[in-house]
């Protein structure tokens, strides 16, 4: 740890790293994903958030704002939690939206009902 945070406490770390920039990925996938949007979108959002975070860093803490060791950490992180949080949500979504056709499948996933209406094939 000491090698990726020079100024900082482990707690310190925590808090910015994991509660606001993971809290402000969690919310960033939902919203992403609320409104139909690829996955892709998710990733992107992923790489600005986490210069944001880096940029929390450097004006509290008095860490380096270019580092790019720990900024690659915490784009890692919150890459981890936008892309789980927008999996959540689209999997609700799908079992929501399309309740005749699909149910829920653990966690992050969705699959197709047994009593589901056949498909039609036009001949």
């Amino acid at each position: 740890m000491a090698s990726f945070y020079n100024n900082e406490s482990v707690i310190q770390v925590v808090f910015v790293t994991l509660i606001l920039g993971g809290g402000c990925a969690l919310l960033a996938g939902r919203a992403i994903a609320a409104t139909w949007r690829n996955m892709i979108v998710a990733v992107l959002a992923a790489f600005p958030l986490a210069a944001a975070v880096r940029f929390v860093h450097f004006a509290l803490f008095n860490e380096k704002l270019l580092a790019p060791k720990s900024y690659l950490l915490e784009a890692a992180i919150l890459l981890v939690v936008i892309c789980l949080s927008f999996q959540r949500t689209r999997a609700a979504q799908m079992v929501r939206q399309y309740y005749w056709l699909y149910e829920p499948h653990g966690f992050l996933g969705w699959r197709l009902r047994q009593d589901a209406p056949a498909r039609r094939i036009n001949t």
